[in-house]
């Protein structure tokens, strides 16, 4: 009797076995798609951080932290996908990547303590140590007062504590917090609502009672010092104010406040800390929001009868060793401001400080405390040109000056003013920027006139300009031959080129990726680089001179003098903001590329210096994982045969969308993959060998070598070929006799994705004939632009980076090469007959590459 139960129970049982095999390949082929996907996204971030230190876009340290975090966060994922797939074969990389996170994370949190401190400190007990504590500029007014002992206006600091608090009890922090964070900096009129926004906040809040009952004790204190009910000047003293980052102009201040308007006005000067410009400013130079405090300074009131601003150096000629000082009556704001023609003397430093000259301002207006409080604007009369200074005091004005230049060691920019008792007050001083003189930058002309364009298409992949004779590389071992300023002309981007861009003066190359491996090197190295020129090193000659303009993607013949010029003229500044230097330290742990070659014995997790170390290691493993995963598995039970009119049995596995659904056959119409359909088309298109006509040595090598194969190898080439799919990806292990070739291909949308792997090795003839088909072989794929690397019989090559047409036309040739090489070893009497057999092949199939 039939048990059709336990049939029926054996088919179940099959099919739910197949249904498991394929959820697990599945599983394992999305990791591989996660690895490669997450890859590109880590290496366009890269990239972007990379422009941003050319100095042509604007960023901010919020921009910086959000990049640094994506790109760590998807090489963890790299990571952990690789390992899912390898079944936890690189751990190591684990722990390179924590090390490099931590290093990382280090250079970021540059967030400044702001000690605990009363809300008022008297200026008699602060210094230039005090800046945490009352801000650059009363730290600096208070070393002036109390160390080099100059005249300066009495008055306490409302500190950098008191403003912590003042966010905190009156619960704005976090509010600002958002705005700041949510602002895009290079949009103006966000910038502009942020920031009213944000001040409208502080304005509308009540000072806390505690901080404003300090305000009006310290007040009181002042008074008795000074012996008189006074006026004052509320002025605003940030963190990094008047330090290497002057934020000259950036915050508010307030003249001849009285006394009940104080506490109020403290709130104006605060909020003025989120004015659009100072934001801007503070974001562009690379600060993060835990430095943006503001104290303040709470100053006894000159009622200047002249006031002004002095250099203790010129600052477009510092080499003239004078002083200049800018004077105007009433007080100094005026000048400040820009708002009138100053009175301007300038007085030499060297070698006794003399008056070298007095010129006149144009001042018809002048500004005065009114007695209530506030200032007024006074007309004065246009003929009204007398100075301000007596020569008395332009001389101690200038002994001030040199004072305080050699007490910091720098030039020095200071604030004065004159009472109307002739007393004379510093009320600020900060270090005068010497700024060099840059050379103007030049707009590249897009085409020149009257020169030959060899080349007009293309991708930047690093601006610039480059001259020198072409040197067109058909392998990597003529590298070695590349010479001081040529222009290297590729196939294709290979970051081994990295040996070479010190010596470049330009790169162009046929295919490629701006935000691949070379790319990225090549604007790490600063060498003009242009990819994706399609057919550069056909219309190129090598050892022609040649001009690259990779700004403009054309490259012209000869010399094109006018271009170079123009190049050599453009001079980015030096970048000396916190911003780039933060941004430099970071990128130095995240772009440069260290593991270059993936044969090369370094090549290992624990030398990884970079995250872009660990994502070029894991791509290649992540490649050689798909490539030789698929043994583990009971495949060939739960695959359809491949009925394609070829001589060798094949079973196909389609993990996802490689066939149509439910088919028990895989027939050139029911293929969906796209690298299967291509190599198909070339097996099909050949008509493939019979046996060999094979000589009497040849014949008895081939016993002789047989009988040397060891039994388990024999028993694999009983096996069929077998091939796994999805509609991307192919890999093919293809059993011809005695030998036995692997090819795997991914044809995605990212050209960074999209690679051919090629394996090869055995036969059945003897070694001498099997080395003649190793070398055929070889000859042809580096005809197809493969990088291939031979050990005696056996043969590894990959080909990366080509578009998904370029990828299928060589699968094609491959296919073709299957069956032009089925048992071609056992014919391959000699050297000249296997030349043969290399030149038929290229001429017949290899035409268009």
């Amino acid at each position: 009797m039939v048990d059709f139960w336990g049939f029926f129970k054996s088919k179940t049982k099959k099919t739910e076995e197949k249904e498991k095999l394929k959820a697990l390949l599945k599983e394992k082929y999305s990791y591989f798609q996660k690895v490669l996907n997450e890859n590109n996204h880590v290496l366009s971030i890269m990239a972007d951080l990379e422009e941003k230190l050319s100095g042509e876009y604007l960023f901010d340290m919020h921009y910086i932290k959000t990049s640094v975090t994506a790109i760590s966060d998807g090489v963890r994922d790299i990571i952990e996908n690789l390992n899912a797939l390898s079944e936890g074969k690189y751990k190591a990389l684990e722990k390179v990547y924590s090390e490099i996170k931590e290093k990382i994370e280090k250079i970021l949190a540059s967030k400044i303590e702001i000690p605990v401190t009363d809300f008022t400190i008297s200026l008699d007990k602060l210094d230039k140590d005090s800046v945490t504590i009352a801000g650059g500029k009363i730290a600096h007014l208070a070393e002036l007062k109390n160390i080099l002992k100059l005249p300066t206006p009495e008055g306490f600091s409302v500190t950098s504590y008191a403003f912590l608090k003042f966010l905190e009890l009156t619960g704005i922090k976090e509010k600002i917090s958002e705005i700041l964070n949510s602002v895009e900096i290079t949009k103006i009129d966000e910038l502009t609502r942020a920031s009213e926004k944000i001040q409208q906040l502080i304005i509308n809040a009540k000072v806390p009672d505690e901080i404003a009952n300090s305000i009006k004790k310290s007040y009181e204190e002042l008074c008795k010092k000074i012996n008189k009910k006074c006026a004052v000047s509320v002025r605003s003293s940030a963190i990094h104010e008047d330090s290497d980052f002057s934020f000259a102009g950036q915050y508010s201040s307030f003249l001849n406040v009285p006394e009940d308007l104080i506490v109020e006005t403290y709130k104006k000067v605060i909020a003025s800390l989120f004015n659009t410009r100072a934001i801007f400013y503070f974001k562009t130079k690379g600060f993060s929001e835990t430095e943006m405090v503001m104290a303040a300074g709470v100053l006894s009131m000159v009622n200047a009868k002249a006031g002004g601003v002095m250099y203790s150096k010129n600052p477009n000629n510092p080499e003239s060793e004078n002083i200049i000082i800018n004077a105007v009556k009433g007080l100094g704001k005026l000048v400040v401001d820009g708002a009138v023609t100053a009175e301007t003397y300038i007085v030499s430093r060297k070698p006794d400080i003399s008056i070298l000259e007095k010129i006149p301002g144009k001042q018809n207006k002048m500004l005065l405390c009114k007695e209530e409080g506030d200032i007024e604007e006074i007309p004065l009369p246009d003929s009204h040109a007398t100075l301000s200074l007596s020569d008395e005091q332009i001389v101690e004005l200038s002994k001030m000056a040199l004072k305080i230049e050699e007490y910091y060691g720098c030039p020095q920019d200071i604030e004065w003013a004159v009472d109307e008792n002739d007393n004379i007050f510093i009320l600020q001083a900060r270090p005068l920027r010497i700024i060099e003189k840059k050379e103007s930058k030049v707009l590249l002309p897009t085409r020149i006139k009257d020169y030959n364009i060899l080349v007009e298409k293309g991708i930047t992949a690093c601006k610039g300009v480059g001259y020198g004779k072409a040197f067109v590389l058909k392998s990597e071992e003529e590298l070695k031959d590349f010479s001081e300023g040529d222009v290297l002309v590729a196939k294709h981007t290979n970051p081994k080129y990295v040996v070479i861009m010190n010596k470049a003066s330009a790169i162009v190359t046929d295919v490629g990726s701006p935000t691949g491996h070379m790319a990225s090197l090549s604007r790490e190295y600063n060498v003009p680089t242009l990819i994706n020129t399609e057919n550069a090193t056909k219309m190129i000659k090598h050892g022609q001179e040649i001009t690259v303009d990779a700004t403009n993607c054309v490259i012209y013949e000869g010399k094109v003098e006018e271009l170079i010029e123009a190049y050599k003229s453009i001079k980015e500044p030096f970048k000396e903001t916190t911003l780039f230097k933060t941004l430099q330290k970071v990128l130095k742990l995240i772009v440069p590329l260290y593991l270059v070659d993936p044969l090369a014995e370094e090549f290992k997790p624990e030398n990884c210096k970079t995250f872009h170390d660990i994502t070029r290691f894991c791509h290649e493993m992540v490649m050689y994982e798909m490539f030789t995963m698929w043994d583990k598995y009971d495949s060939e039970h739960h695959a359809v045969p491949l009925i394609a009119e070829i001589p060798i049995g094949v079973l196909v596995l389609d993990i996802e969308g490689g066939l149509k659904e439910d088919v028990r056959k895989a027939t050139p119409e029911n293929i969906i993959s796209i690298p299967l359909q291509a190599i198909l088309r070339g097996m099909r298109s050949m008509q493939w060998p019979g046996p060999p006509p094979v000589d009497a040595k040849g014949f008895l090598e081939m016993v002789a070598h047989t009988v040397s194969i060891p039994e388990e190898q024999l028993r694999e080439t009983a096996k069929k070929s077998f091939c796994i799919i999805t509609k991307n990806y192919m890999n093919f292990s293809i059993r011809l006799g005695y030998h036995f070739s692997m090819i795997e291909a991914y044809t995605g949308e990212n050209i960074n994705d999209n690679y051919i792997k090629f394996f090869f090795k055995g036969g059945g003839a003897a070694l001498d004939r099997r080395l003649r088909r190793v070398k055929l072989i070889t000859e042809i794929l580096k005809k197809m632009n493969f990088r291939v690397s031979v050990k005696e019989d056996v043969i590894d090559a990959i080909l990366t980076k080509y578009t998904i047409p370029e990828i299928e036309k060589r699968l094609e040739i491959l296919g073709k090469l299957t069956a032009y090489t089925k048992q071609l070893d056992m014919v391959l009497f000699n050297d000249m007959v296997a030349q043969m057999y290399t030149e038929d092949f290229i001429k017949k199939h290899i035409k268009d590459i």
